[in-house]
This record gives C-alpha cells, structure tokens and sequence, in this order.
C-alpha cells in the first residue's frame, strides 16, 4: 500500500498534467466530430450492396449468358 507521501506526489503530478491538458479524460465535442465518418453506416453498405453486386450480377452475365 503506498504511503501518504508517495499518494500525494501522484496526486500533485496528476493535477499538474490534467492542468497542462496532457492528459483529458474525455473527447471534446470537436474531437468527436472530427473522428465520425460523414457517411452513416448504413448509406456505406447499400452503396457498397450497388456496386459489388452489379459486378457480380455482370460477371454472371457475361460468363452464363
């Protein structure tokens, strides 16, 4: 268990960081905008489900047809 010295060393450095902001916690909403994507998921996989699936069906096409 540590002591009470070595509690409050951490504590201090942990303030000092947490001041200097080296360290946040928490994303800041700008930081969180800037990591989405600006495509939903969804709109991905249809655009996706389109395109590989008309190659697919084209191969198909041109090989059985």
């Amino acid at each position: 268990m540590p002591t009470a010295f070595e509690l409050r060393q951490r504590n201090e450095k942990f303030a000092k960081d947490a001041r200097a902001g080296k360290n946040p916690t928490h994303l800041s909403r700008q930081e969180k905008l800037a990591k989405r994507s600006p495509i939903n998921l969804w709109a991905l996989g249809v655009i996706c489900f389109v395109v590989i699936g008309g190659v697919v069906f084209e191969l198909f096409r041109m090989i059985f047809l």
